[in-house]
């Protein structure tokens, strides 16, 4: 029998987000050879289609920007909001790295930051900042990347408009008053005129943003490192020498391949968020709906615990929860549409089959499916219902169902959105009941208008009237639900990823049973447990950490002849800077 195909490289990355990239990135800067395998054809996995931010506390964009805050906040932060599941090793590296990980690809490589310095952490804990602590991938022309653009995933087509994305901040709020100020419908126009030119010459947007620009600056620093890239590229089993991890089997375009990492093996394969078994073994309600790409399927936990490594579910909760609504697929398979935004807004209130609410609308998407989920009755679906009046829809959208000018009728057909002339028909409609809904939105009106909510204090936050309509007063959270007709969307448990996952050090080397490393073996990005222990203190905090620890991870692989003589350290003094 003929053997397999020899390939040799000092470091093997399984996986193409933007952890498994920013450790390829780190390691070839040191000189290492590196070889990328993305079991797909396009890079990028849920990266790709997430909103790109990145919780890094003193990151440098704010330090110039004159935020400047003792790492003793962050720290005092995260130990209010994850309690027992606090890690002081984790959020020190965290805490100390990331700034220098943000330093290091502003000027090593081809990525650009815009910061987040108005965006605030969720909750209101000891140590929380109304600001400063986020950074995002700056737009990105796709034309830079040449051919490498057509292995980039493109954005998720539900999640934008006809394909084309926009960027949180100043170009959503453009998006949102298109049709009430002149300046807004300038740059959504000069916005749409661009994208019909690229979709013609190109096939796709080359203005790439959030997400997606996070992927395409990081493949772009790849491949200027001389990074081997490759999609189609399946790791089937990790192969070993004694107890070290050497490498792994893996099938490229349809051949089985034995590659040869001579510094190590870096699981970066997006989590569990699409393997039913496991989903089964450690979520609280199915079925689950996740909004990241099917192909997530738990390649890199599979693999871990084949090698012996350590599968830690015992955190807060396994997954990334977030509220999602069910777009229909006449090709297949219903989509999930993530709720992240309008759920702020004023004129919006989420509902039970009860017809009673049940959260603050504006609290974060963990946090509203978290009080979801524990208001479900044994047996019942784990479901609810956003409500709104004509005005909220036409003016903010109401999930995939665009404002206007956006027609409604495709969306009503596709029986997406519920519409009635009055609340008792709408719910009559959507198997609400009918009485309690009159009550509930009478009671919430009577309120709304003076933007006070005595029930669950809708806008009461820095994060929530953030997420509002800063033009609406008194509370840019709260306004009546009025004129008919009445819209509705049905909402259920869905995720952005998972938390649960393989157990790591704070220099991302795998754990096993026993907790000890497991040599040549690490894992990055939401094949690690989350260090945020199953909880969500901001937005940010997967991306933040996968970017971070992925670029610990590559300098580690990089001096691996230091390895005993920094075993013990706390302060990570390996792990300097590169300029």
């Amino acid at each position: 029998m003929k053997p397999d195909p020899i390939l040799e490289c000092d470091v093997l990355v399984l996986g193409s987000g933007a952890g498994g990239l920013s450790t390829a990135v780190t390691a070839a800067a040191r000189g290492l050879s590196v070889l990328v395998c993305e079991k797909e054809d396009v890079f990028g996995g849920t990266t790709a289609w997430s909103g790109g931010w990145m919780w890094i506390p003193r990151n440098p964009l704010a330090t110039r920007a004159g935020i400047v805050e003792d790492e003793s906040a962050p720290r005092a932060y995260l130990k209010s909001e994850l309690g027992a599941h606090f890690d002081a090793a984790k959020a020190d590296a965290l805490i100390e790295h990331g700034p220098r990980m943000v330093e290091f690809f502003e000027r090593r490589t081809s990525m650009r930051f815009v910061d987040g310095n108005r965006i605030p952490d969720f909750h209101t804990t000891h140590g929380a900042a109304t600001g400063g602590r986020s950074v995002c991938a700056m737009p990105f022309d796709g034309r830079e990347l040449g051919p490498l653009i057509d292995k980039l995933r493109p954005p998720l087509v539900e999640m934008t408009i006809k394909g084309m994305a926009i960027a949180s901040g100043q170009d959503l709020a453009h998006f949102m008053n298109a049709t009430r100020n002149a300046k807004s419908a300038w740059h959504v126009t000069k916005r749409f005129a661009t994208f019909a030119w690229h979709s013609l010459r190109y096939r796709r947007s080359m203005h790439l943003v959030n997400g997606n620009a996070l992927v395409a600056r990081l493949l772009k620093s790849a491949a200027d490192r001389g990074v081997d890239l490759r999609t189609r590229a399946k790791a089937v089993s990790i192969t070993r020498e004694g107890e070290r991890v050497t490498g792994a089997r893996v099938e490229i375009e349809g051949v089985m391949h034995d590659v040869r990492a001579r510094r190590g093996v870096v699981l970066a394969c997006g989590g569990y968020p699409h393997d039913v078994q496991r989903q089964k073994e450690t979520f609280p309600v199915m079925p689950h709906w996740s909004a990241a790409p099917r192909s997530n399927t738990g390649d890199g936990i599979r693999l871990g615990v084949a090698a012996g490594a350590h599968f830690d579910a015992s955190l807060e909760a396994p997954a990334a929860w977030a509220p999602v609504s069910l777009v229909p697929k006449s090709e297949g398979q219903d989509v999930a549409f993530a709720h992240l935004i309008e759920r702020a807004k004023p004129g919006v209130i989420a509902v039970t089959r009860a017809g009673r609410r049940f959260t603050n609308e504006a609290s974060s998407y963990y946090d509203f499916v978290s009080a979801l989920i524990g208001t479900t009755a044994p047996g019942d679906e784990t479901c609810a219902w956003l409500v709104c009046d004509h005005r909220f829809q036409r003016r903010y959208g109401l999930g995939f169902a665009k404002p206007f000018p956006f027609p409604l009728g495709p969306y009503e057909r596709s029986g997406y959105l519920q519409s009635a002339p009055t609340l008792d028909a709408l719910a009559q409609q959507c198997g609400i009941d009918a009485r309690a809904l009159a009550d509930t939105v009478a009671t919430y009106n009577t309120y709304a208008k003076d933007g006070f909510d005595p029930q669950f204090h809708k806008g009461s936050t820095p994060y929530n009237r953030v997420q509002g309509d800063a033009s609406h007063k008194p509370n840019p959270c709260l306004a009546p639900i009025v004129d008919g007709p009445f819209h509705a969307v049905k909402i259920v448990p869905g995720s952005l990823g998972t938390f649960a996952g393989l157990s790591t050090d704070a220099r991302s080397r795998v754990l096993d049973e026993t907790r000890a490393p497991i040599s040549g073996l690490y894992a990055i990005g939401n094949d690690a447990a989350s260090m945020m222990g199953g909880h969500y203190p901001a937005g940010g905090i997967t991306l933040g950490p996968a970017m971070t620890f992925g670029y610990l991870a590559g300098l580690e692989l990089a001096e691996p002849a230091r390895e005993e003589s920094i075993a013990n350290s706390s302060n990570f003094t390996h792990a300097r800077t590169l300029q």
